[in-house]
C-alpha cells in the first residue's frame, strides 16, 4: 500500500538522478576531451574571447612559417655572398703573390679556376630558381660561360639580372624585402677577369703589360669585394631583423595559446573533484530511492 506522498518523491528523486547523471556525463566528456565545451556556444562569454585568439593565432603562426623559409633564403644568399668574396680575395691575394715575386707560373689556371668558381655562386639556385636573377628567375643571371667569353660579353651583356627584390609578409602590414641581383655584386669583378683574360695567358714570366694588367685587376677586384661585403652587411641586417621578428611571432603564438587554453581547457584537477562529488551524489540518489521505493503504509502500521 503506497502512501499519497510516494508517487510524488518517486518523480522528485527520479529528476534528481536524472539531473546527476546529466552533470556526470558532462563532466566525464569534460575528462575525455580537456575542454569546457564541444561547440563555440557552450563556451559563453569566452566565446568571441577563444575565436579572436584563434583567429591571431592563424596569423600569427602564417607569419612564423614565412620568417622560417625566408630565413632558411638569407642563410643562403649569406653562404653565398661569403664564398664569392672569398674567391674574390683569394685571387687578390694571388695576384699580390705574383706581381711580388715577379713570376706568373701557374697564375693562369688559378684565374681560371677562380672564374668558374665566381661563376657558379652567382648563378646559385634556391629549389631550382636563380637566387641573384632579382625578378628575372628564367633567366641564368650571369652568363659568361668561360674566361675568354669575358672579352665577347661586356657591362650588361653578361648579366640576366635586374634589382627585383623579393618580398615577406611577416606581420600586419608589415613586409620585409631581400635579395640582391648578380649585376650588383659581379660587375666590378667581372672587369677583373676580363682584364686578365686580354692580358693573359701567363706564363712564367710576366711581361710589363701583364704586370701592369695584374694591378689594374687587383684595383678592380678590390671594387668588386666591396659591392659583395656591402650586399652581404645588408643580408646579415636582414637577417637580424627576421630573426628578431620569428622570435616575437613566436612569444605572441605562446600567449595567444594561453588565452586560448583559459577560454577553452577544463581544469582538470577541479573536474577530478566535481566527478569524484557527483558520482557520490549519484550514488547517494541511487540509494535513497530504493529505500524510498520499499516504503509503504503497509511497514507504517506494522
Amino acid at each position: 500500500m503506497n502512501r499519497v506522498a510516494t508517487p510524488v518523491f518517486h518523480q522528485a528523486l527520479s529528476g534528481s538522478i536524472q539531473r546527476a547523471q546529466a552533470q556526470l556525463v558532462t563532466t566525464q566528456q569534460e575528462v575525455a576531451s580537456g575542454k569546457k565545451a564541444s561547440t563555440y556556444a557552450g563556451l559563453g562569454g569566452d566565446t568571441v574571447r577563444s575565436i579572436s585568439a584563434r583567429s591571431m593565432l592563424s596569423r600569427t603562426e602564417a607569419y612564423a612559417t614565412v620568417a622560417a623559409r625566408t630565413a632558411t633564403t638569407l642563410s643562403l644568399y649569406d653562404a653565398n655572398l661569403t664564398q664569392a668574396e672569398s674567391t674574390a680575395s683569394t685571387l687578390r691575394q694571388d695576384l699580390f703573390t705574383a706581381l711580388g715575386r715577379g713570376n706568373t707560373l701557374g697564375l693562369q689556371s688559378t684565374i681560371e679556376s677562380a672564374f668558374d668558381a665566381f661563376a657558379n655562386t652567382l648563378n646559385a639556385t634556391e629549389g631550382g630558381v636563380p637566387l641573384f636573377a632579382g625578378s628575372r628567375t628564367s633567366e641564368t643571371p650571369f652568363k659568361v660561360g668561360s674566361l675568354a667569353d669575358t672579352l665577347s660579353l661586356a657591362g650588361n651583356a653578361a648579366f640576366a639580372s635586374d634589382d627585383g627584390q623579393q618580398t615577406a609578409r611577416l606581420g600586419d602590414g608589415l613586409d620585409v624585402r631581400f635579395g640582391v641581383g648578380a649585376h650588383t655584386i659581379g660587375g666590378d669583378a667581372l672587369e677583373a677577369f676580363r682584364t686578365l683574360a686580354a692580358a693573359g695567358p701567363f706564363g712564367e714570366m710576366p711581361t710589363d703589360a701583364q704586370k701592369a694588367a695584374l694591378k689594374q685587376a687587383i684595383e678592380q677586384l678590390d671594387k668588386g669585394i666591396g659591392a659583395i661585403q656591402t650586399a652581404n652587411a645588408e643580408n646579415g641586417r636582414k637577417q637580424a631583423h627576421v630573426e628578431t621578428l620569428a622570435n616575437n611571432a613566436e612569444a605572441r603564438g605562446v600567449i595567444l595559446k594561453t588565452i586560448i587554453s583559459d577560454s577553452e581547457d577544463v581544469d582538470l584537477a577541479q573536474v577530478a573533484i566535481n566527478l569524484a562529488q557527483q558520482k557520490t551524489a549519484l550514488d547517494a540518489s541511487y540509494s535513497v530511492f530504493a529505500k524510498l521505493s520499499g516504503l509503504s503504509l503497509v511497514n507504517f502500521f506494522s
